[in-house]
Formats: structure tokens, C-alpha cells, sequence
């Protein structure tokens, strides 16, 4: 009789990986990079255990976006005043902090429970192509669509 398998905390491997922002619209770079943040490829992953890899992300200031999304994308923010609602559109949200459209995308496709924040602390954006991870020895990926050029 086999037994089903469930990862230890000790078990867990994380390698690094590099994903460069301008390869992919925003949103399939998103569920890619929540992906290898949480494990789903390896074979030991575990639902409960954070089996997932460190990702660092480059050139968020040339992201991707596909139809009118920079003029029509908004984010909400709320001071918990009345009146206190303010919106950003994704252009505006790019002159001012052009990682935060990246981490937000990444932060909605993965799944809300206690592994969240551990998950996020994983996830290193820079708005450039520079970053200060090369001591990890991170595997470049590349995320580009199938068939496309």
C-alpha cells in the first residue's frame, strides 16, 4: 500500500529565478511568477508547506499591457474617512512606482491564507534590469508566449 507524500519544511529547495518584465503582459507574468512562488511545478509540493522558489523580476518600468489598460486599469486605495477614495490609473501608477502594478498582480493570483506574506517576502521586483541577487546564482527564465516573436 502506497503512501501519500507530504513535504516537510526541511524538504523544501528553493532555487532563484530571473523573469524579465518586458517579455509578457502583465497578467500572464503575474500567474507565471505565482506559480514558481508558490511550488506548483515541483513534485513535492504540499498545499500546507511553502514548497515555493525566490523570483526577481526586472524591467518593471517597461511593462507590458495589452489594449487601453493604461488609461482604463485603475487602483482604488481608501483612507477610512468619508470621501477618502482615491484612484491611480495604471499610467500614473507607473510614473510614480513602477513595481507596484507588478507586485499587486502577483499578490491577487495567489491563493489568501497564512502562506501569503512568506510567499511575498520571496518576490524581489526592480524597476530596471539591474538587480543585487547575482550571489544567488538565479536561472534566467524566460516567460515569452509560444509561437510569438
Amino acid at each position: 500500500m502506497n503512501k501519500t507524500y507530504s513535504a516537510k519544511p526541511v524538504d523544501v529547495t528553493r532555487r532563484w529565478y530571473v523573469v524579465d518584465a518586458s517579455e509578457l503582459p502583465l497578467g500572464r507574468l503575474a500567474t507565471q511568477v505565482a506559480t514558481l512562488l508558490t511550488g506548483k511545478g515541483k513534485p513535492q509540493f504540499t498545499k500546507h508547506i511553502d514548497c515555493g522558489d525566490f523570483v526577481v523580476v526586472i524591467n518593471a518600468d517597461k511593462l507590458v499591457v495589452t489594449g487601453d489598460k493604461l488609461e482604463q486599469k485603475t487602483y482604488y486605495k481608501h483612507s477610512g474617512f468619508p470621501g477618502g477614495l482615491r484612484e491611480t490609473t495604471l499610467k500614473a501608477q507607473m510614473a510614480k512606482d513602477s513595481t507596484m502594478p507588478v507586485f499587486k498582480a502577483v499578490r491577487g493570483m495567489l491563493p489568501v491564507n497564512k502562506l501569503r506574506d512568506e510567499r511575498l517576502k520571496r518576490l524581489k521586483i526592480y524597476a530596471g534590469a539591474e538587480h543585487n541577487h547575482e550571489a544567488q546564482k538565479p536561472e534566467t527564465l524566460s516567460l515569452a508566449l509560444k509561437g510569438s516573436k
